[in-house]
């Protein structure tokens, strides 16, 4: 019988044996929550789909398949999708709960605070990505160069490049929280960063072209919001920047993890 694993107070001693009990035990949850999530989305994978769809134009709605058995593979990968995607605030709060016995309860109310900043921001660029994004970039390539190529767009590749243009503009949008990270562990200083503008910017130019997305369109789309982040971070550093000065430096803890 599979015990829940207990939480650990912080600075608790653990033995060898009882450390690798516990990641054991919170490997199973957070394979349970995707095996779970992934029966869930399995139920809700019809749903996902047409929303999916309907970011085509309504001409090429109508995907195509080949093969008997791809149409099950293609509902089946986008079921296993949705369901890391359901499971992940619980793998992510597994992974938290094992390493948070190492963090005063100081730091990890500010720790925190930035995951319900990431997962804000996430959700909204994964809403910027399928009202925005992810229509834009289709409507040029379903209708580059039209009058040669007969376009039928097929159900797997055309979901791959959906989840793919999705997920890039969830990470696109957490830009200002990997800065303020920086800022708060004095890698980065907001003085530094407005004075690094130019650099800064030609560093976001190139990660939106490195970022999922074969075409102009979409790099650009995910570009733009990504330079706006960039800048909005830089002021997000200053405010923050100032409130942690005045703060005392954290203690290492002395025992345990």
């Amino acid at each position: 019988m599979i015990r829940l694993p207990r939480r650990c107070s912080y600075g608790e001693e653990l033995s060898l044996v009882d450390h690798l009990d516990e990641l054991r035990s919170r490997l199973i949850v957070a394979g349970g929550a995707v095996v779970a999530g992934t029966i869930v989305g399995y139920l809700v994978h019809r749903r996902v789909l047409e929303v999916l769809v309907r970011a085509l134009p309504v001409r090429h709605r109508q995907l195509v398949t080949f093969g008997v058995a791809e149409p099950f593979t293609t509902s089946l990968k986008l079921s296993i999708v949705i369901g890391i995607a359901l499971a992940l605030p619980i793998v992510l709060w597994q992974l938290w709960a094992y390493f948070a016995p190492a963090i005063d309860s100081r730091a990890a109310s500010g720790i925190n605070t930035f995951v319900a900043l990431a997962v804000g921001l996430m959700a909204i660029g994964v809403g910027f990505g399928d009202r925005v994004a992810l229509p834009a970039a289709l409507r040029f390539l379903t209708n580059y160069d039209s009058g040669v190529y007969d376009i039928q767009v097929r159900a797997s590749d055309y979901l791959s490049f959906a989840v793919l243009v999705l997920a890039a503009c969830g990470a696109v949008f957490e830009l200002p929280i990997a800065v303020l990270g920086l800022v708060r562990v004095r890698a980065l200083s907001s003085a530094r960063l407005r004075r690094n503008r130019r650099i800064g910017y030609f560093i976001v130019a190139v990660i939106g072209v490195a970022l999922p997305g074969v075409d102009p369109v979409t790099t650009v789309v995910e570009t733009i919001p990504l330079a706006v982040l960039f800048e909005a971070s830089i002021w997000l550093a200053v405010f923050f920047e100032r409130r942690w000065h005045r703060e005392p430096q954290l203690s290492a803890p002395s025992s345990g993890y």
